[in-house]
Formats: structure tokens, sequence, C-alpha cells
């Protein structure tokens, strides 16, 4: 039930039983003799006295579920602070604060898009032009092979200690530790040269701020120091605006294999288009041969019509054959040439397609017929 139904409950009630009161009061000022004239009061005191133990029970109820949930968020808090106080105490130790940079880190170039061991290589070794062995969180690789190096290791103690301070001078006192703490990270990060490592890095190195906040509070105390870190080489860079860098270098590569993937289907479609050529050569030299053999055949019929079949006749005259030679049947149908079939032209325009340049040419403005092919006729009526 809730708390604020249940004092309107009770206030409505202590009207209800003041004004019940004051009604018997005035019937008994009254002095009514008839015992039956009070037969209405009684029966309205008896209706609210089952009405406020009601409202009795309801409040008893809800002043248990209100110090049920009050206990218990107590217990929340209680858990919430010593969690909060575990939590704490953890990234006040190097070794977790820069585990969990790299894990914003990781988590960064995840949402960006980019392939591990292809867009990105997390870190990797090398050695400086002095000799000293580095190792960058993380390697960026842009498209066109140049790399940009991302450092993660930023202290941030101080800004823990100016959350927690409650007094305003110690806050702002803890403030500029966190902004020194973090100029002197700069200083040690351009210290080690790491574009010297790599031979195609940037000449920059990126120091990631595992939150916007820690940047923030540290330009409260010292607003020059992102200039200091743009004079020793080095971009600072919060989640928001390394993301930014991220997706633009995945943009960067998508383009990039989109290119080479066009120019290899470019390449696919040169070939097939030569072998389509080289093919359909071979098909108008098959067709003409088959022209021919079907010209030659029907030379060949007529002849034998003329000079065979005139004398295999006589025996089938004279009776001495038991059958009748039959007459082989001349070829008619012709071989289809293969040509050109342009797209339609627009309006207003002439010529052909692009593909018709490639494909054997023809005579212009008609296109051949199978009557286009040698044809021979025979005798008795026989066409070939």
């Amino acid at each position: 039930m809730d708390v604020t139904s249940l004092l309107l409950g009770l206030v409505v009630g202590a009207l209800l039983a003041t004004a019940v009161t004051l009604g018997l009061v005035s019937l008994l000022g009254r002095r009514q003799p008839a015992d039956a004239g009070l037969e209405p009061v009684h029966e309205s005191l008896d209706h609210l006295h089952r009405l406020l133990a009601g409202i009795e029970r309801d409040r008893a109820t809800a002043h248990g579920e209100l110090r049920e949930q009050v206990s218990t968020v107590g217990a929340t808090s209680a858990l919430l602070r010593q969690e909060t106080s575990a939590l704490v105490t953890a990234l006040r130790t190097p070794h977790v604060r820069g585990r969990w940079g790299e894990v914003q880190l990781r988590r960064l170039v995840e949402v960006a898009g980019l392939l591990d061991n292809c867009d990105f290589v997390e870190q990797p070794g090398g050695t400086t032009s002095d000799g000293a062995r580095v190792r960058p969180d993380l390697v960026v690789t842009l498209s066109d092979g140049r790399q940009v190096l991302v450092d993660a290791k930023v202290p941030f103690a101080g800004w823990i200690e100016a959350v927690q301070a409650t007094d305003e001078a110690v806050r702002a006192q803890r403030v500029a530790d966190h902004a020194r703490q973090l100029r002197a990270h700069v200083d040690v990060l351009a210290a080690r040269h790491y574009p010297s490592a790599f031979s195609s890095a940037a000449p920059f190195t990126v120091l990631f701020v595992p939150s916007d906040g820690f940047l923030i509070t540290a330009l409260e105390a010292e607003p020059a120091l992102l200039e200091h870190a743009f004079a020793r080489d080095v971009v600072i860079a919060t989640p928001s605006t390394l993301l930014t860098l991220l997706r633009t270098v995945a943009w960067s590569w998508r383009q990039e294999r989109l290119a080479r993937d066009a120019t290899a289907v470019l390449e696919v479609g040169r070939t097939v288009h030569a072998r389509l050529a080289t093919l359909s050569g071979h098909l108008t030299r098959l067709g003409s041969a088959l022209g021919s053999a079907v010209g030659r055949y029907n030379d060949t019929v007529g002849s034998y019509e003329n000079s065979v079949l005139v004398a295999a006749r006589r025996f089938d005259d004279l009776g001495v054959a038991e059958s009748p030679v039959p007459a082989p049947t001349p070829v008619d149908t012709g071989v289809r040439p293969l040509r050109a079939v342009p797209p339609p032209p627009a309006p207003g325009a002439t010529g052909t397609g692009p593909l018709a340049q490639h494909l054997p040419d023809h005579p212009a403005g008609r296109e051949r017929a199978p009557h286009d092919l040698p044809s021979h006729r025979a005798p008795d009526g026989a066409t070939g």
C-alpha cells in the first residue's frame, strides 16, 4: 500500500470520527427521551469502529512493508558502499589501472569495427632508435600501411582522491595533483619515442584516457595541458575522440577493400569478355563449316538422284529388285548465324551497342538469314 494513500485514509477517518462524535454530542444535548432515536447513532458508531479497525490494519501492514523496504535499501547501500570501496582500492593499484585502460581500448576497437591482427595489433614489441625496448598497448594500421601508436597507461589516483574529497580546498589540491600526474605522464611518454620503433608509424603517439572525466578534471587545473602534449607529439584522446578516429580508420579500410574488390571484378570481366569473343569466333567458324557441309550434302544428293537412281529405277521397272531403292531427302534447314543483339537504342541515338564491336562483322543494315547460306536445288523438286 502506498504511504500517501495510507496517510490520506487516516486523515479522512479522523475527520469522519470527529464529525460522528460531534453529531453524537449534539444528539445527547437535545436529550431525546426515546431510545429508538439513538439507534442510528449506535449503528454509525459501530460502522466507524469497523472502519477505524480496517484502517489500523492497513496502516500496520503498510508500516511493515515500508520497514522491510527501508531495510532492503539499507542493505543494498551497504553492499554498494563495500563494492565501491573495493573498486576504488583496486583502481589505486597501477597494474589494475593499466588493465582497465587496456580493456576499454579493446572495447573501442571492437565497436569501431576494426579486425584483430589485420587493422590493429595489441601490444607489439619494438626497439627505438636509442636501443630501448618499447611495447605500446595498440598499433592501428591505416589503409595505406601507416601506423598509429596508442598507449593506455594513464595515472588517475589523484582524480579518485579528488572525487572522494569532501572539503573544497582538499578537492582543489587533489585536482591539481591529478593534472600534474597527467602532465608528467605526457613527458614520460614523449621521452620513450614510440614512433622511432616502427618504421611506418605516424610521428605522434596517442595517449588514451579511459574516461572523459579524467581529462576534463585535469583541464580545470591546467587548461594548457593539451597544448603541452601537442608540442611533444602526444595526442590525448578520450573514448569519444578515439572512437571517432578508429571509426574513420575502419571506414578507410572498407573503402580500400571495396576498391580492391572492384579492381578484381574488372579483371575478371575483361577475362570473361575475351573468352566470349574467342568462343564467338569459334561458333562463327563452326556455323560456316556446317553450312558448307549442308551444301556439299545437297550437291551429292542431286548428283545421286540424277546419275545413280535413274539407273536403279530401271531395275524396278524390269522387276528385278524386290523393293525400290529409297531416295535420300535433301537438307533444306540452314544454319542460324551468330549475330550481335544490341540493347534498344535511346531515342535519337544511332549505332550499335558496345557488344557488337567484339563480335564478327556482318553486312551493315541487314541480318543474315538462313537463305544467305549456299543452297542447291536437286532435280525432281528437291531443294538444298
